[in-house]
């Protein structure tokens, strides 16, 4: 697949979109859809000039749309000089082919428009060999389209050994060995990262992940909770590679905050399946922080999207925080309130100014509590470095440093009490 952007020095691609509204999609979900694509289109580097929609009772298996319609557009497509077209859902191999011939340019689907994005994005090993999959996956059943000729390979000696393989068998056994490659190399990562949770379990500390819609807010957040350095803009699909950090909760207990890839309407199957590597945080996270963009209109259907593919990796039934953020903006203040009364778990907040933070803390200490022993101890004064100990791995709930020790009832991991066994006097009421 080419780029939507060339280089710096040759022009910008000036795109058309074209979406379908069926009987079962109304005239408005069309168009917020046609609207994200536009948003997609933007983030890939193109200059998005208009966009057309046909009124169907379904899809036309030859070309989408109508042949009438297509040559309408085709029309309107020259005339305007536009460089690619956009269709809103995934085309087959036969449609593609029919539709170039139509169109007479570069003509692409929201699935190759996706993986563009995410193949200009990626920037970890891990990441590039997802995307590569990923499209891979996609390219290999529509390899017809990229050969005009489909000639073949001869012997090396003439005539003697018959005609040998085409160019097209070729490819496909190419980007199967491919394929086969990447997926041995992402097992590696799986396994890398599986001996990663090990070293994460052995310090007891919990992981909550945070997923949500494509700029919802999470790297956003995560920057704001624990100082990470995580990619945020204003653009769908802003960071691709996972992000964890350490934060310490009011609990005093320390918790690994995970940033994932972002989610969307139509989220490619096979993008999911590619990135299964990074997405196995979601599902061995004990918590999912689910961050919504409250000011946008569509928030229902950005959450709707987000479980749908929760459910695809095997995480729907996971404890989840609903957060509602972007509290900030006019219109995410009252909409987060309407969400928030949906949902037992969930708090509001702005993710760029820190409003409801302490909720949102609060929160995650009793959804990530985990089983503590409640003790009274006497620690002699002479032993600060037992105290300053206590106070940093304990909760600490109570203390008093008057007469020949100091008392304390403190909260304590289980794995950590034999390191305060000579101090505990009793079991703490």
């Amino acid at each position: 697949m080419k780029a939507l952007v060339e280089t710096a020095s040759r022009k910008t691609e000036r795109a058309f979109l074209i979406g379908v509204e069926l009987k079962s999609r109304s005239a408005w979900d069309v168009r917020d859809s046609l609207d994200e694509l536009a948003e997609l289109a933007s983030t890939a580097g193109a200059a998005v000039i208009g966009d057309g929609t046909q009124k169907l009772e379904s899809l036309h298996p030859g070309t989408y749309i109508g042949g009438g319609k297509a040559a309408e557009f085709a029309l309107y497509c020259k005339e305007q000089a536009v460089d690619t077209v956009i269709f809103d859902d995934e085309l087959s191999g036969a449609q593609g082919r029919n539709l170039e011939k139509i169109f007479d340019c570069k003509l692409i689907d929201r699935t190759a428009l996706i993986l563009e994005i995410f193949a200009q994005r990626a920037r970890t090993r891990e990441g590039k060999l997802q995307v590569e999959l990923a499209q891979l996956e996609y390219i290999r059943p529509r390899l017809t389209r990229y050969w005009t000729h489909l000639s073949r390979q001869r012997g090396s000696t003439g005539s003697i050994g018959g005609e040998g393989e085409s160019q097209l068998e070729s490819d496909r056994r190419k980007t199967s060995e491919r394929i086969l490659k990447i997926k041995e190399e992402l097992d590696l990562v799986r396994k890398q990262r599986a001996t990663q949770r090990s070293g994460r379990q052995r310090h007891q500390w919990p992981l909550a992940s945070i997923v949500g819609y494509t700029n919802a807010g999470k790297s956003t957040l995560l920057n704001s909770l624990t100082g990470a350095d995580a990619l945020a803009e204003d653009k769908l699909f802003a960071t691709l590679d996972p992000t964890t950090r350490r934060l310490r909760l009011p609990t005093n207990q320390n918790v690994l905050l995970s940033d994932t890839v972002g989610f969307i309407r139509k989220l490619p199957h096979g993008l999911v399946e590619a990135f299964k590597a990074t997405l196995e945080e979601v599902v061995e996270a004990e918590l999912l922080v689910h961050v919504v963009d409250a000011s946008h209109p569509h928030a229902d259907q950005q959450i709707q999207a987000v479980n749908q593919v929760l459910g695809e990796i095997g995480a729907a039934d996971k404890p989840t925080l609903m957060v509602f953020n972007k509290v900030d903006r006019e219109a995410g203040a009252a909409m987060a309130e309407r969400l928030a009364a949906q949902f037992t778990k969930s708090v509001c907040i702005s993710a760029k100014t820190g409003a409801g933070f302490p909720e949102l803390m609060a929160e995650l200490g009793v959804m990530l509590r985990p089983i503590r022993d409640f003790v009274a101890l006497e620690v002699p004064h002479d032993a600060p470095q037992v105290i300053a100990r206590l106070h940093a791995v304990g909760q600490v709930v109570d203390r008093d440093y008057s007469g020949e020790r100091a008392r304390f009832r403190v909260r304590l991991p289980p794995h950590l009490r034999s390191e305060f066994l000579q101090f505990i006097v009793a079991e703490a009421a």
